[in-house]
């Protein structure tokens, strides 16, 4: 799944419609500070031959450019949504690249949202945060409770701790989007009680505005991993809906 574009779709995404994509990371590479278990960009470890991310100059060219063509062919957007190959907060333009896309999207495409995919990791710099404060939909993740659960599944590269990244969301004030993966791994089960009332316990407490609950979809780089069905992760997260939070799954 390595996009070999800045800019590229739109694709149909399960969770944000038609949405135009935005890779701030290498165009034949990864670049990413968590190794998930299940990515579908793959290992860090097969990405690393081309380490070059495209600047601000470079992306409001490529995206006003790509903004043009779709209004010219009537193709319609839902949302201008960053994911790409890896981390896109770790792009040192990251801040300056969201001025841009907001204006090009007010300029072509006033209803379309702008979402970020984002481990929240990069959360705690100023920058970032008032960066991810701008857009419609910053969708950040957190897969597990504990340190040594996030180890498992996410691999974080560096120093990482859950409690850093919780106390970095509080500043959301609950206006943000919060994305979880639901699988089964070897030492690792979503629906376990260790897992799952962690994690509950944490959304309680930040009450995003919407949680999206989602599972395995494509191939993944570790064999063995398991998918939720629908029905199973609606079950897992009904005590959340009951107590008023806002949660969309999907399979």
């Amino acid at each position: 799944m390595m996009r070999e574009e800045i800019v590229f779709g739109p694709i149909h995404s399960r969770r944000l419609g038609s949405s135009l994509g935005i890779n701030l990371l290498p165009e034949k590479g990864k670049i990413c500070n968590f190794d998930c278990i299940y990515c579908e960009c793959g290992w860090n470890k097969d990405g690393r031959g081309d380490k070059s991310m495209p600047n601000a100059s470079r992306l409001k060219e490529a995206l006003d450019a790509k903004l043009q063509e779709c209004v010219r062919e009537g193709v319609g957007i839902d949302s201008i949504t960053f994911s790409g190959d890896g981390e896109p907060t770790l792009n040192p333009d990251f801040p300056e690249i969201i001025d841009i896309t907001i204006e090009l999207r007010d300029k072509y495409f006033p209803s379309a949202v702008v979402s970020v995919l984002s481990n929240a990791t990069k959360v705690g710099k100023p920058e970032v945060f008032e960066a991810l404060k701008k857009v419609d939909n910053p969708i950040l993740k957190l897969d597990a409770p504990t340190d040594e659960l996030v180890r498992r599944i996410n691999q974080p590269q560096g120093d990482y701790h859950v409690a850093d990244v919780v106390e970095s969301l509080r500043k959301f004030n609950g206006d943000f989007i919060l994305q979880t993966m639901f699988l089964r791994a070897e030492g690792f089960d979503s629906s376990s009680p260790e897992v799952l009332a962690g994690w509950m316990n944490i959304v309680l407490d930040l009450r995003p505005r919407e949680v999206m609950v989602y599972t395995l979809d494509r191939e993944a780089p570790e064999e063995g991993l398991e998918k939720f069905s629908l029905e199973e992760m609606e079950a897992l997260t009904r005590p959340l809906v009951e107590k008023g939070i806002k949660v969309q799954v999907r399979g």
